[in-house]
């Protein structure tokens, strides 16, 4: 580690690594590669013709040094900037904007035992991310001799990439998916204003259970900005127009999910399993996943993982397919409590007080001196806010404090199984984030496993803040085995969209998981396909990926089917809406009719309709399942003449909805488009972009198209990635990344799969080394220096 990193850089297949060859690298190029410290054995490197690297080594040091070389060549500003969000280290480039999210991202960083850390995560955790580093940090020792090759960002903003610490791949906490603590201080608010229950017509609570006020919470001192430090430390490094500038605090991250699904072979053409996984994410540009092989002896696995981290965390071995989705752990609790007023740096807790732990950091700012930051903690965790003239602080527990919380990194031991035995173990103690994972081997196997850090909570159910008194703590961990799995289920396939998917014989009161699930209507599509289909095929899965048929709009037009008016513009709407099979394709007027009806009329006249007016402002938008299901059924909901009340909503907010319409598409119904209005532009940070790019789809299907609530329709995030999986004919896998495998903007491989993505397609997804030589593109030699 300590001797001098030295590069000798030679060339074969006339580009530097798949993107354009940079003037240094043609003055140099000599040879047939790559001279790497710290090699100990030749590697090779093959570039297929969609830009996936496959990745071949003697052992597997060697091949976790490769594969954190080779993600620095293809996404080093994207790896680089996540490692410094994370830190908490923008200011140190970016200047004195940063210095509050810097402080607020510090808070969040893994500070527990680093022993009891590596081990969470198998036995060979900490060396892959040395070794991982260390190949990134040979990148940059490279660029660092032939500046001209540096990635354009860089030069743009003034700054160099950072070297790498094994620490820092699993430290960083801040960018996994976890809840509820948003949903916490808004049930507050509801609970402040009005009868907390109402706030079940906000978020649909399953198993259904009416939340309470906890015994000495004051719901009315749980504010907005409670959150402010959480969503610093949680939101993506914003730029505008090439220059910095600090996100607000009140901006929202899109909600994130993902479908998957694993058929039995006696449901299959071919008489072998086939799983399907397409997370759903923010699209931006790059990906936030990268596909790779890695190859070495007792190693084979291919798939999407993490660009900043070794291993893969979706894909197969030759032996095990895996593919996740979200799995809806609470794993998040606010703290409330009380400051002792004659010492505010103590809090209550049992009959005492207690002391925060005060850690002072200095954080480093760009032409400027470094600025102190003083972070606080208590027994629970960080705390976000502290309320002088009420003599009350903050704090948030979550899992991400625990050991074996870094997001993803539990892939190591996941890809390494090579039986369902050895899987579910690797899944006993998975940490974060929590996730229901599609399983399948070349047996003939399939299975449903969840798992996450699951808290055991006394005497409450996480769904409001509590005094951090010592009335209301976690008290242990469920273990992966008391969680509930399904192994080769009758119906012959098992699948998850994020949906309530505790069994009806599970505890799922007394345990208190948690209860804030998806709407369930991807999940009920995927299912009502699947169960159809006698013989599932990989194409049949891909045409189930891209399935844009909306189940609200169709129990909708179900429920208007009666409806009648004798305004002309209402009963076009009804006749346009009578007319349409309720798929929510690019190109529908209807479609395009329905979801500025729904998401911007009828939502929002629901809710002003039921709840009241102390409280609507708390809840300007239901819970869509919630809304349906009343709609449906009204008669709890309206009170006397509840049809009749309900009839007059529809159609009002129909009549709302078509002049919508027509006011943000034309006057011509015969020329409205879905696709004009909601668009997919792939976003660079300084701007790159990728699109915009006519979609259709919804948060509602399968191809999951979500957009944001506050009216507008640009699409914000879902499937980037899709991977369909031949059990056993792995070459016959198929896959899309978009918009494309490397971070580079002037690599062709940036952007090159928008537009297959964008029609639904696919590429294989190769894994025999026969195969991957056939579609090679670019062939590499990293050798031992």
């Amino acid at each position: 580690m300590g001797r001098r990193r030295r590069f000798s850089i030679t060339i074969l297949a006339g580009v530097l690594l798949g993107g354009g060859l940079s003037p240094v690298a043609q003055a140099s190029a000599e040879g047939t590669g790559f001279s790497v410290p710290g090699l100990r054995q030749p590697v090779q490197l093959i570039v297929d013709t969609w830009g996936v690297p496959h990745i071949y080594a003697a052992n597997t040091d060697d091949l976790f040094l490769a594969q954190g070389f080779n993600a620095a060549r293809d996404r080093l500003f994207q790896i680089d900037l996540w490692r410094r969000r994370g830190l908490g280290e923008l200011s140190a480039v970016l200047g004195p904007s940063y210095v509050d999210q810097d402080r607020a991202t510090r808070l969040f960083l893994y500070r527990g035992n680093m022993r009891r850390e590596w081990e969470s995560y198998g036995p060979e955790a900490r060396q892959a991310a040395t070794r991982f580093t260390e190949g990134v940090n040979s990148y940059v020792d490279w660029l660092a001799k032939n500046p001209a090759a540096m990635p354009e960002e860089f030069r743009k903003l003034g700054y160099l990439p950072a070297k790498w610490s094994p620490e820092d791949v699993v430290r960083i906490r801040t960018h996994g998916l976890s809840k509820n603590l948003t949903s916490e201080v808004q049930r507050a608010k509801v609970a402040c204003a009005g009868d907390v229950r109402l706030d079940k017509i906000r978020v649909k609570l399953e198993p259904d259970v009416d939340p309470a006020v906890p015994a000495g919470l004051d719901p009315c001192t749980v504010t907005d900005d409670v959150l402010n430090t959480f969503k610093l430390a949680t939101q993506d490094v914003v730029f505008a127009n090439g220059a910095v500038r600090a996100a607000a605090a009140e901006d929202d991250a899109p909600a994130e999910g993902s479908n998957n699904w694993a058929v039995s072979p006696t449901r299959t053409t071919t008489g072998r399993p086939i799983l399907a996984n397409d997370p759903h994410r923010a699209l931006k540009a790059p990906s936030l996943r990268y596909l790779a092989q890695l190859s070495a002896p007792g190693i084979d696995v291919v798939g999407a993982g993490e660009p900043f981290q070794p291993g893969i965390s979706i894909g197969h071995n030759g032996t095990v397919a895996f593919g996740l989705t979200v799995f809806g752990l609470d794993q998040e609790d606010l703290y409330v409590y009380q400051l002792d007023p004659n010492d505010p740096s103590r809090y209550r807790y049992g009959d005492g007080w207690e002391s925060f732990r005060t850690v002072t950091e200095q954080i480093p700012v760009a032409g400027q001196a470094s600025r102190p930051a003083e972070l606080r903690f208590t027994r629970h965790g960080p705390v976000l806010k502290v309320d002088e003239q009420r003599h009350l602080a903050f704090a948030l527990r979550t899992g991400w404090s625990e050991p074996g919380m870094s997001p993803y990194f539990g892939n190591l031991k996941l890809m390494r199984a090579r039986n369902l035995d050895d899987f579910t173990r690797a899944m006993r103690n998975w940490g974060a984030p929590a996730e229901n994972q599609a399983y399948a081997d070349t047996s003939g196997t399939i299975a449903w496993i969840p798992g996450g850090l699951a808290p055991k909570r006394s005497g409450y159910d996480g769904l409001l803040p509590v005094p951090g008194d010592g009335r209301y703590e976690w008290t242990g961990f469920y273990s992966g085995d008391e969680l509930p799995r399904s192994v080769n289920p009758p119906e012959g396939f098992v699948a998850s969209a994020n949906q309530y998917n505790l069994p009806p014989d599970y505890p799922a009161r007394e345990r208190k998981l948690g209860f804030e699930w998806a709407n369930p209507s991807r999940y009920q599509r995927i299912t009502d396909v699947l169960s159809a289909t006698p013989r599932s095929s990989v194409e049949s899965s891909i045409a189930l990926q891209n399935d844009q048929l909306d189940l609200p709009a169709t129990r909708l037009r179900a429920v208007a089917a009666h409806l009648a008016s004798a305004d002309p513009d209402t009963r076009a709407a009804l006749d346009l809406l009578r007319g349409w099979d309720g798929v929510d394709r690019a190109d529908s007027a209807a479609a395009a009719l329905y979801q500025v009806w729904f998401s911007r009329q009828l939502l929002p006249g629901f809710s002003r309709a039921v709840v009241p007016p102390a409280v609507q402002p708390l809840i300007p938008v239901p819970d869509a399942a919630v809304a349906v299901e009343a709609l449906e059924h009204p008669e709890p909901w309206f009170g006397p003449d509840a049809a009749a009340k309900r009839d007059a909503l529809l159609l009002s907010t129909l009549a709302a909805g078509y002049a919508d319409t027509k006011r943000l598409l034309g006057p011509d119904p015969a020329a409205w488009r879905w696709g004009n209005l909601h668009q997919t532009t792939f976003g660079h940070p300084l701007g790159a972009n990728v699109g915009p790019l006519p979609r259709g789809g919804s948060a509602y299907t399968v191809d999951a198209s979500t957009y944001p609530a506050n009216g507008a329709f640009g699409q914000t995030n879902g499937a980037s990635f899709r991977m369909v999986l031949d059990v056993g004919g792995w070459d016959n896998s198929r896959a899309v990344n978009a918009p494309g495998q490397s971070g580079d903007p002037a690599s062709p491989h940036y952007r090159d799969l928008a537009e297959r993505w964008h029609a639904g397609g696919v590429f294989p997804l190769l894994y025999t080394r026969a195969a991957v030589e056939r579609n090679a593109e670019h062939r590499y030699l990293l050798r031992p220096w």
